[in-house]
């Protein structure tokens, strides 16, 4: 069984770091997506970054570009979003989700396979 399950989240004032966590489990294929998408009140869901575990690639979104870095743990079976120098508009539900197996690029939030219940981030004094 697939499952997603996100860690790490919680109220981090402007400037300050969070590392998130996925953790997968449940998956057969070698090649997959895997990305975090986040949701702000009021917003449709955006993809923040993602890597592709065959190909080596990865790809940040415009806003988050340098102050996140993505990263995996193949033994733990682990996808983490380190997240530094963050901005009250950083402030959203963040949710891991995996493409199975990679056939877009970036991965749109629109054809991700499975999805984790997302784990919420609040970036405020």
């Amino acid at each position: 069984q697939v499952q997603l399950v996100e860690s790490g989240g919680g109220l981090v004032q402007p400037g300050g770091s969070l590392r998130l966590s996925c953790a997968a489990s449940g998956f057969r294929r070698k090649d997959l997506g895997i990305g975090w998408f986040r949701q702000a009140p009021g917003k449709e869901r955006e993809g923040v970054s993602c890597l592709s575990t065959n190909h080596e690639l990865t790809w940040y979104a415009d806003s988050v570009k340098g102050r996140f870095t993505i990263s995996r743990d193949n033994a733990k079976n682990m996808v983490y979003l380190q997240m530094n120098s963050l901005k009250p508009d950083d402030t959203a539900v963040y949710y891991c989700a995996v493409q199975e197996p990679v056939r877009s690029w970036p991965l749109p939030e629109y054809d991700m396979n499975y999805w984790g219940k997302g784990t919420p981030v609040t970036v405020s004094s």
